[in-house]
């Protein structure tokens, strides 16, 4: 940008309201950042392409975290949860009783669509206005895209990559791909409402990760035969009535099927963040950034929480997270 050019964006930044902040994400960690933002009297909004805690009203009805409800906690902000590890609507509730409670500034339903920077300033496009802020936090998670199997017939309607309930399932032959958390829950909740399910698993067991009470019960229901597991194998094709995949020995199957619950994980937005200038190495498109503040190759844009992982997914979770919003800040107002 040339000397008289930049003169004359500055001019017109000063006839609009510059805040200190715009965070893209309404999730726990993005809601963290805006009241770290608050305490310290910056000036922010929060863009959300959803609703409040968008990531997590769409996780199944029944599901309960891992953790417990301290480690859940944002700000210091008290979780009460009547169950040792809270489910998915205790979290809504209190996630989005703070936005309320807080009067957090958020656009909701909102999508942003770029983030540039002039000189010292970030311009935000989203689907609705155009905003500008010193600083620009990117905390958007990794529930939006799901990671494809890229086969043929993943096309189909009966192919389904996210799960909600198993009412739709009933006294259907349902295939659950994968053995994490979220396919062990679909195995068993399908199983229980009367589906005939069958498991596909790349890996040789159920993954160590699986929430330590729910393992011995999915364990159990495939050793007694009540859930079918093949290991060691792969979907190659999906039909409109049947799976074919290949078993540990090679041999190629064929089965009938209604309805495929590909619980194959999801990944960030690596086009939003490659768009904002950011760096991504390694086969995990891992995005660069300082890790003692948060601060991306580009000067003054942040990433928080589990977009900081890129496919590796694992990393980042809410309890381990929560400290970027004070890291961040922190680093801002020095």
């Amino acid at each position: 940008m040339n000397s008289i050019k930049g003169k004359k964006v500055f001019q017109y930044l000063r006839m609009m309201e510059v805040l200190d902040i715009l965070i893209v994400g309404a999730g726990p960690i993005g809601l963290n950042c805006a009241l770290e933002a608050k305490k310290n009297n910056l000036t922010y909004l929060i863009i959300e392409k959803g609703t409040i805690v968008n990531s997590l009203y769409n996780y199944p009805l029944y599901m309960r975290f891992f953790s417990t409800a301290e480690k859940l906690e944002i700000d210091e902000i008290p979780f009460i949860s009547a169950a040792p590890k809270p489910g998915r609507q205790e979290a809504l509730e209190y996630y989005q009783g703070i936005a309320r409670q807080k009067n957090i500034h958020i656009n909701l339903y909102e999508r942003v669509l770029n983030v540039a920077k002039n000189e010292a300033i970030f311009e935000i496009k989203t689907s609705k206005a155009t905003y500008y802020a010193k600083n620009v936090i990117i905390s958007t998670g990794f529930y939006d895209i799901p990671n494809l199997m890229n086969l043929p017939g993943e096309n189909l309607p009966k192919v389904k990559h996210y799960y909600t309930e198993p009412y739709p399932y009933a006294k259907q032959k349902i295939v659950v791909v994968g053995s994490s958390n979220s396919s062990v829950d679909a195995a068993l909740e399908t199983y229980r409402k009367g589906a005939e399910v069958t498991m596909i698993v790349r890996h040789s067991e159920i993954s160590k990760n699986v929430k330590y009470w729910v393992k011995p019960d999915i364990e159990n229901r495939i050793a007694e035969g009540s859930i079918a597991a093949h290991f060691n194998s792969e979907i190659i094709e999906i039909k409109e009535n049947a799976v074919i995949f290949k078993d540990e020995n090679g041999k190629i199957n064929e089965i009938e099927n209604d309805f495929v619950l590909a619980m194959t994980g999801y990944l960030p937005d690596f086009d939003f963040l490659l768009n904002s200038g950011i760096d991504l190495q390694g086969d995990c498109l891992n995005p660069i950034y300082h890790p003692e503040t948060m601060e991306t190759n580009i000067k003054n844009l942040y990433l928080a929480g589990v977009v900081c992982g890129g496919k590796d997914t694992h990393l980042w979770f809410i309890e381990n997270s929560r400290i970027h919003a004070e890291m961040i800040i922190k680093n801002i107002i020095k």
